[in-house]
């Protein structure tokens, strides 16, 4: 994969930078801006080589041509107070305002592009607006390792006109999750959580061939308990992946993976603000109870297998965490990974939204790509990354 350090002279040089400022917003305000600080490393580089950074993203899913709440300009002004410096903000990505501001741009300067997606031809790749997008740029530097998934025109459009390298964002969640794919450190540790099976059926069949230990949260884990013809009540399932569960445990089984599901659960009869829950055994669960969150002796099973391990990769929560009442489990995995010597790769939205800055500055890499990172880790080959090599 080419590099950003790659290019030896970017003096005076005009690159066009694909970040994801995919970000949270409320009343025309950036609500979280992790990923806009993420970038700045990518960005502070070009600045010091005396390069002109020419910055586009997209931002949502546009349903007209111009949507007012989905224009990055309040981004702009975000990342202008985090950067200390000057953001010139074009509100088209292509036309000409865009190569106008990008003609007289000099060395130094920075821009940000209007929402990409505010054209359909972003999305269907359609190689005349790559080429718009490329226009009076000398190089492409892809650092949206979280929008490499998708082959749309800004991630592989524009390399067919630009020479093309990896931001260190980019570079960094490539390097990090090899680790879990290629010679991990044993024993391997993989905590799966969230809510669904069918969104990760594919990571789970990869990666039951590169794991020691599977542990399984969530409502996913309900799942997976139908597949042993357990009672999950009113809980949360995927009736049509049950006969997936059961297959991927008889491969795991065949492979010599040990599979943990929970053994006790905390329920509940609605899950609303400031609800409870009981704990009781798995075996024990009725008809109208929803399991919201893991029990104590489950926590206290999976923290021995965590304080083993030499590898740890983490996605989705293991209850219902956005509830304080059914955090507890999520919490206690969370501490557990961040106390451990093993090498923890985290990973998921709602994980990461679970744990407080403290936690996640103890973990070896905190992915924020979402999609892009599972299909990474079904052993696909991303569209955005293949161009790069």
């Amino acid at each position: 994969m080419r590099r950003i350090q790659d290019i030896k002279d970017l003096e005076g040089k005009k690159v066009l930078l694909r970040v994801d400022y995919n970000v949270p917003m409320k009343d025309g305000k950036v609500t979280d801006t992790e990923r806009i600080v993420a970038s700045l490393e990518t960005i502070h580089y070009l600045v010091r080589q005396g390069a002109i950074v020419i910055i586009c993203s997209h931002l949502g899913r546009p349903t007209t041509e111009h949507d007012a709440d989905l224009s990055l300009a309040p981004v702009a002004e975000e990342l202008e107070k985090l950067n200390k410096q000057i953001v010139h903000f074009v509100k088209d990505c292509v036309g000409s305002d865009r190569d106008n501001a990008v003609a007289a741009a000099t060395k130094g300067e920075i821009i940000l592009l209007e929402n990409l997606r505010f054209h359909k031809e972003e999305e269907d790749c359609d190689s005349l607006f790559a080429q718009r997008l490329a226009r009076g740029c000398d190089y492409y530097v892809n650092d949206a390792f979280s929008a490499s998934h998708r082959a749309h025109a800004s991630i592989v459009g524009v390399t067919e006109y630009l020479p093309s390298y990896a931001g260190f964002l980019l570079e960094r969640e490539v390097d990090n999750l090899s680790k879990l794919l290629v010679d991990p450190r044993k024993p391997f540790v993989f905590i799966s959580g969230g809510a669904k099976i069918s969104d990760k059926v594919q990571v789970l069949e990869n990666l039951v061939e590169k794991v020691d230990v599977m542990l399984i949260g969530g409502g996913m884990a309900n799942t997976f308990l139908c597949s042993q013809r357990m009672e999950v009540g009113c809980s949360l399932y995927e009736e049509d992946f049950v006969k997936t569960a059961r297959d991927i445990s008889l491969a795991a089984q065949a492979k010599g993976v040990k599979i943990v599901l929970p053994q006790d659960v905390v329920v509940t009869k609605a899950i609303v603000e400031h609800s409870r829950g009981n704990v009781v055994p798995v075996t024990e669960v009725e008809d109208m109870d929803i399991i919201a969150d893991i029990g104590p002796d489950t926590i206290a099973t999976f923290e021995k297998e965590i304080k083993k391990a030499g590898t740890i990769f983490w996605n989705g929560p293991v209850g219902v965490a956005e509830f304080p009442a059914f955090a507890k489990g999520t919490l206690a995995i969370g501490k557990a990974v961040a106390e451990s010597e093993a090498f923890s790769v985290i990973g998921g939205g709602d994980t990461i939204a679970a744990l407080s800055t403290s936690l996640k500055d103890k973990y070896s890499f905190v992915s924020m790509a979402g999609g892009a990172s599972m299909e990474f880790l079904e052993g696909e080959e991303l569209p955005g990354i293949k161009v790069l090599g």
